[in-house]
């Protein structure tokens, strides 16, 4: 067996690993890097591998950074089986096809630029027929359900708890009349978030193939994140003001509008009109509800206490077209806007932000990480000036940011994971994490007796 690191090794993003098993080639994951516009292109572009040789995919969970790459891997010759859970096969359709317009809406762009330089212009990427294309080769599989992706391999998804759908994958290998069990952690979630099950802890395994993307530290607990963000709805909505949240389409939207849900029903804060203005937001919410069986016992106690879904209520309307999105700009009244996207760089949330930014009883309200030089990072700043499409507006309204969403693992259940499997595993890899954060963690298990630990670089190979 060889595993072929070729991608979210040493970083975060780009996950591709490829087995090599019995003569067959196995793919984990297939997503796009993510960085500078001048790396991306060529990185993504070229596979180190030729996707005519695959054999079989099998997906962790529908994020683009582990599945955005799928319809380039197509376009250049895979024609086999693409393995996910049902929810992630569903919810991984719809966020190629939206990658795939983006990746042609960038091209356009690129390509103006090019042509004003007299340079030859570029192919998107790919494009929305080609994850049309890729649709088909999607099969759903349950969780705890065996399938056989390629010859002497048995597999297996488990709860990641880290989006709908999202899974750690467990191999069961025969090769050369030796047996070894695989596992690959995908990303993991956490303990306590709103909507998903817990993520499973491997019970055995002999490699352990796992994300460190928040090795160096812990979160803080999440409750503590929702009774931040009650006092901030109730205070912005008790003064008539609007409650503006920038909020990533899947996953952290639909968070939100199962805290807004439950806040709402217990009477917690004032009950006013909820909008969800983003168009993927809106679809991803459907495949959301098409799947409850990925839902927390929690959150199926509240829709059976409720008597009402958990991703509908009475005050809450998911906005359809652009004029209905404008239309929110013009009403005065107190309300909640969820709208993508999470770091206000683009889409409708920056036309929010610039007509309420300006109004003392208004909030905008932050709920994950912002990068560097983004209008979400100038907020969560508190900047008192910033510009928008341009134009500088001065900050008269709050600026809430509430930390403990993450739905990444922190430290110290990474720990837990790892030491399940200590005195177990044979070999630990490190992947879908930046330097000081697998390091920090490397040095971790090795103070608690876990030390055949290592952080492979981008592109090398390990013979098993």
């Amino acid at each position: 067996m060889k595993i072929n690191f070729h991608g979210a090794a040493q970083t975060v993003t780009g996950s591709q690993h490829l087995l090599e098993i019995n003569g067959f080639r196995l793919l984990l994951d297939c997503g796009l890097y993510q960085g500078r516009r001048a790396d991306t292109y060529e990185r993504n572009l070229n596979f180190k591998f030729d996707p005519r040789n695959i054999d079989a995919v099998i997906l962790s969970h529908a994020h683009i950074d582990h599945v955005g790459n799928l319809p380039n891997l197509v376009r250049q010759g895979y024609a086999g089986p693409v393995y996910a859970t049902k929810a992630s096969a569903d919810l991984a359709k719809l966020m190629i096809a939206d990658s795939g317009r983006i990746q042609e809406s960038d091209a356009e762009y690129v390509n103006k630029k090019r042509a004003q330089k007299g340079e030859p212009s570029i192919e998107p990427l790919y494009t929305q027929a080609d994850a049309e294309e890729t649709a088909q080769y999607f099969k759903g599989v349950g969780y705890g359900e065996s399938f056989e992706p390629i010859q002497g391999v048995v597999a297996n998804f488990h709860e990641a708890g880290h989006i709908l759908g999202s899974a750690s994958v467990a191999l069961d290998i025969e090769e050369k009349g030796k047996k070894i069990r695989f596992w690959f952690s995908g990303d993991i979630g956490r303990y306590r978030m709103p909507l998903l099950r817990d993520p499973v802890l491997p019970d055995k395994a002999d490699i352990l193939l796992m994300e460190s993307t928040y090795g160096d530290k812990s979160h803080n607990d999440p409750e503590q994140a929702f009774i931040e963000f009650r006092d901030v709805a109730k205070r912005t909505l008790e003064r008539g003001g609007k409650l503006i949240i920038p909020a990533f389409a899947v996953g952290r939207t639909q968070e939100i509008v199962l805290y807004l849900n439950q806040l709402m029903t217990g009477r917690e804060i004032p009950s006013v009109p909820v909008y969800v203005d983003s168009p993927l937001a809106v679809r991803a919410t459907g495949i959301f509800k098409a799947h409850p069986e990925c839902f927390d016992d929690e959150t199926n106690r509240f829709v059976q206490e409720a008597r009402h879904p958990a991703l509908d209520f009475k005050n809450l309307t998911y906005v359809q077209t652009v004029d209905e999105s404008k239309a929110l700009n013009e009403r005065k009244e107190s309300m909640v806007i969820i709208s993508a996207s999470g770091m206000a760089e683009t889409g409708r949330v920056v036309h929010h932000i610039r007509n309420n930014i300006e109004n003392p009883k208004n909030t905008i309200c932050i709920v994950s990480w912002q990068a560097p030089e983004t209008l979400g990072r100038r907020l969560a700043d508190r900047e008192l000036e910033v510009r928008i499409f341009g134009e500088t507006y001065k900050r008269k309204c709050d600026v809430a940011t509430i930390g403990g969403l993450s739905g990444h693992a922190g430290q110290n259940l990474l720990m837990e994971y790892a030491l399940r499997l200590k005195g177990q595993a044979r070999q630990t890899f490190l992947v879908h994490g930046e330097e000081k954060q697998a390091l920090t963690l490397i040095e971790k298990l090795k103070e608690n007796g876990m030390d055949k630990v290592v952080y492979p670089s981008l592109h090398s190979s390990v013979e098993i």
